[in-house]
């Protein structure tokens, strides 16, 4: 398999206009122009539906025909609301995961070449561009997006897709996580100013506020006090060790909702409790290891990075370090890959643009 994918409407590049980098995620979208530092904007991949008449996610279409209409108006607003620029001047580079549907991949390419007339296409991988970030040409890339957690081991430019690992774990998981705690122990505090449990004042909250309690309160906590929270989640007689401050977040007028401390840690706890295939995100990557060829083995696991909106959670990666040296010495991975050495990159930008700026 190649390196990259490119598609050429014309055999004419004109070297003066800047090429225009598109990242399309199932929650948000990165477009900018290749060569400066970052995104020139970060906006919801939501669009109008025409059918519908109501915002609706852009990859979430009932036929093909939807999809297009989807596509059309959204990278519409992306030229002419955002990048300010004529689509028929400029080629167009899209990061994209090699796990993408074919079906979105063709109608992307129609949408850009037939309504937008760009000068030329080029498909390029999540994990190699991300790897690009860095200058490395070989690593471990673990993806944690919206909708799921997917890792491919890359070997000098090369994706083992052999060795590929997805799970539904990342952000949904943990607003599913947020909204279930927050409901069986939050607290709000009504336009009265009397306290009450929030799930007899509000039945279920929006993802969008969700979302913005898990990026202002939430962080994954150490090992040690993830086993005495686990403990106490399914055991409320099992003493939980002291929680951190609760915090107030006001949703409307004057009503407030009061996030325990203990919900804070619990939300992120879902990306490692193994399921009963004994899953996790630490699992996937001692997994995907197993799969690659022994030689390269060690150079991957010193050679982890992981990208996406969900990395940026405050302590997830010490935590994934943690996790994945405690399981390495378990009898099920010990015999079968003797490495004690993980090392995860610091990347130079945000984790959640990372593979744009590749």
């Amino acid at each position: 398999m190649s390196m990259f994918e490119g598609l050429s409407a014309t055999g004419i590049m004109n070297e003066k206009n800047t090429t225009v980098v598109f990242d399309f995620g199932t929650a948000y979208t990165k477009a900018g122009f290749a060569g400066e530092f970052g995104p020139r904007v970060i906006l919801k991949s939501e669009v109008i539906c025409r059918k519908r008449g109501k915002l609706v996610p852009v990859f979430q279409y009932e036929d093909a025909e939807e999809l297009r209409h989807h596509l059309v108006d959204f990278i519409h607003k992306l030229y002419f609301r955002h990048l300010l620029v004529n689509p028929k001047d400029r080629r167009v580079v899209v990061v994209e995961s090699v796990l993408c549907p074919i079906k979105i991949r063709t109608a992307l390419a129609k949408v850009l070449f037939r309504h937008y007339e760009v000068l030329s296409l080029l498909f390029v991988p999540t994990q190699v561009a991300s790897l690009m970030t860095l200058g490395i040409s070989t690593g471990l890339v673990l993806d944690m997006g919206y909708q799921e957690a997917s890792l491919i081991p890359v070997y000098e430019n090369v994706s083992l897709l052999n060795a590929w690992q997805s799970l539904p774990l990342s952000g949904n998981a943990i607003h599913s996580s947020l909204n279930e705690l927050l409901l069986d122990r939050g607290l709000t505090i009504g336009e009265d100013g009397k306290e009450q449990r929030l799930n007899t004042a509000i039945e279920n909250l929006s993802d969008k506020i969700l979302e913005d309690i898990k990026v202002r309160t939430c962080f994954v906590t150490t090992m040690e006090r993830s086993q005495r929270l686990l403990n106490n989640k399914y055991d409320r007689s099992v003493e939980p060790p002291p929680p951190p401050p609760s915090v107030k977040y006001p949703i409307s007028g004057s009503r407030i909702i009061i996030v325990p401390g203990t919900v804070r840690e619990l939300a992120t706890e879902i990306l490692f409790e193994q399921d009963e295939d004994h899953l996790s995100v630490a699992s996937m990557i001692l997994d995907a290891l197993m799969q690659c060829p022994r030689d390269c083995v060690k150079k991957l696991a010193e050679n982890l990075l992981i990208i996406g909106g969900t990395a940026n959670t405050l302590g997830l990666k010490h935590r994934i370090l943690a996790e994945l040296r405690s399981l390495a010495v378990s009898p099920a991975y010990s015999e079968k890959i003797q490495i004690d050495t993980f090392k995860i990159h610091k990347p130079p930008a945000k984790d959640n643009y990372v593979a744009w700026l590749g």
